[in-house]
């Protein structure tokens, strides 16, 4: 057999016995890795490189060797579940650097982590000053993670004591022009309301890259024409419009009567869509 067929041959075959291999050790992204899971990955594809150009190595031997070192950290992945002990070893355990906006440099040295690496770490995550920070941890990946103290965190809906409804997963109902019908279905809508969202866009299905359904059933669109302004949905910002004014009408109403009984029934009816529209205004609000 020629050289170059058999490396042909070679390549084809490693790289799909990489691709299995890979598949079988999970998913992580390459910033997770432990080191031990690092050196691995940098071992099984030094090996089908080598097998792979080496023509006078075996394959059989490659593959064996490959299959070694990824059955190896699957086996320690299994005793690191059962035993926090092997699992520190192997995967490493977070390091505290900064408690109570003061950095403990003893920890830093242990990790061999330099203050300049440290504030860079703050910094990518738009900390500028390490007295704002609460608690920070060096991860085992080497990542930086931080705690913020609570005077200088982002308000939430829960401080502001807002309710606010659970999001759902957005659906892609339009793809490369073509509906897609299961998730139509898992939005609970059908091809009817789709089409007759599209005609209020003024656009067509052929012109649609891509659509999506948000939390609160209503569709946005991206078509492949960049040039095409495609209007925002307005069911919210007119549906609040609408509330305010039966809420304006309902006080005008108890202004205007000279009923008694009918001015305390407007005031109190004013008085509860006033309360719902402070809760439904950050909902409804276009921004």
């Amino acid at each position: 057999m020629l050289n170059w067929v058999e490396i042909v041959i070679r390549s084809f075959t490693f790289l799909i016995a990489l691709f299995l291999l890979t598949k079988w050790l999970g998913k992580k992204q390459l910033a997770e890795l432990s080191f031990f899971e690092y050196v691995t990955g940098i071992t099984i594809g030094s090996i089908a490189a080598e097998v792979t150009m080496g023509l006078e190595r075996h394959i059989m031997h490659g593959l064996i060797a490959m299959s070694i070192w990824t059955l190896f950290p699957i086996i320690m992945g299994l005793i690191s579940l059962k035993n926090k002990k092997i699992r520190d070893f192997v995967e490493g355990k977070a390091t505290i650097v900064i408690k109570d906006g003061k950095i403990l440099e003893d920890n830093l040295k242990k990790e061999r982590y330099t203050i300049d690496e440290l504030l860079e770490q703050l910094r990518s995550k738009d900390v500028f000053q390490v007295s704002d920070v609460e608690f920070a941890v060096i991860e085992p990946n080497g990542d930086v993670s931080i705690l913020l103290k609570k005077e200088n965190r982002p308000l939430t809906a829960k401080d502001i004591q807002l309710n606010q409804p659970s999001v759902k997963e957005p659906q892609t109902v339009i793809m490369d022009g073509l509906i897609l019908d299961e998730p139509l279905s898992t939005a609970g809508l059908n091809r009817g309301w789709l089409n007759e969202e599209l005609e209020k866009l003024e656009v067509t299905v052929d012109n649609v890259f891509l659509g999506q359904i948000d939390s609160y059933g209503q569709l946005t669109v991206d078509l492949y024409d960049d040039k095409i302004n495609v209007p925002s949905p307005k069911e919210k910002p007119l549906l609040l419009a609408s509330l305010k004014k039966c809420q304006a009408d309902l006080e005008l109403f108890s202004i205007q009567t000279e009923s008694e009984k009918a001015k305390q029934l407007y005031n109190k009816n004013s008085q509860k869509l006033n309360r719902l529209l402070s809760k439904l205004t950050p909902l409804l609000n276009d921004n």
